[in-house]
């Protein structure tokens, strides 16, 4: 006799058998809403200064290292300093602009952007956002400035065309192309030269970062850091106030202390 086979069923069918011997969710409706309703953001502390409750690790998983903790400027007014003091003079560009009080550095930019583009992503593992986007834009703007100094400055020794009788087509514009190399602007702009200037603005005083190590700041990469802010910074200014604001800013605050015009 052949052995008897279970009846066929159906995937739909089978689901539906198994949600009613489960019996109606109603409870993890219930444990979701209050969930959600736990993790909404305080209403009375800005965004940049808030981690999502969602975002934050129930736990420790790695042992606390053994070095000095590490703490980060809230204070607004050192960072308004420094915005005064990297922006300078140049403010006076985007006067007439809507909405603007006055030139000063601290005016030019909303409090969240001004803390955005002095955070790194590797502050709360870039849960309250960083300035990644705003430095990919400032990098463009200071690669063009940077470019156009090296071609209207005199052509050094070492990349002047030797002089010989042979017929070599020449023009009054060509003559510092040479300049223009990417050797050339990368030494300009090495993030150790920058690092000095961020720091001459006070700079690395506001900038939101955790170093891998906090009793050696070096070796965690401060100058790239550093140099990453400024970048960010300059992006930042572009959008809010413009590209003649953002360019001049790049000119005269970042290109004229690294020796070029």
């Amino acid at each position: 006799m052949a052995p008897s086979r279970a009846p066929f069923v159906c995937a739909s069918c089978a689901r539906s058998l198994r949600a009613q011997r489960l019996g109606p969710p109603t409870a993890n409706r219930a444990f979701s809403a209050t969930t959600i309703q736990h993790e909404k953001l305080s209403s009375d502390q800005p965004r940049w200064k808030q981690t999502p409750p969602a975002m934050r690790m129930a736990f420790r998983l790695r042992p606390v290292p053994k070095q000095p903790v590490w703490k980060v400027n809230d204070d607004p007014e050192l960072l308004d300093e420094m915005y005064d003091a990297f922006v300078g003079r140049v403010g006076d560009a985007a006067k007439g602009q809507e909405g603007l009080q006055s030139t000063s550095g601290r005016d030019l930019l909303p409090e969240e952007i001004k803390w955005l583009a002095v955070t790194h992503k590797s502050f709360e593992h870039g849960a309250q956002g960083y300035n990644d986007r705003l430095a990919f834009l400032g990098k463009r703007i200071i690669d063009l400035q940077t470019s156009l100094a090296l071609l209207n400055s005199p052509a050094s020794p070492a990349t002047a065309t030797p002089a010989d009788d042979r017929n070599i087509f020449r023009h009054a514009a060509l003559e510092n192309v040479d300049n223009m190399t990417a050797y050339g602007r990368a030494q300009v702009l090495a993030p150790s030269r920058l690092a000095k200037v961020a720091q001459g603005y006070g700079l690395d005083r506001v900038v939101r970062w955790k170093p891998r190590k906090s009793d050696n700041l070096q070796a965690s990469g401060i100058d790239v850091v550093l140099a990453h802010a400024v970048y960010s910074i300059i992006g930042a200014l572009a959008l809010q106030r413009g590209g003649e604001v953002a360019s001049r800013t790049a000119r005269e605050r970042v290109l004229q202390p690294l020796g070029l015009r």
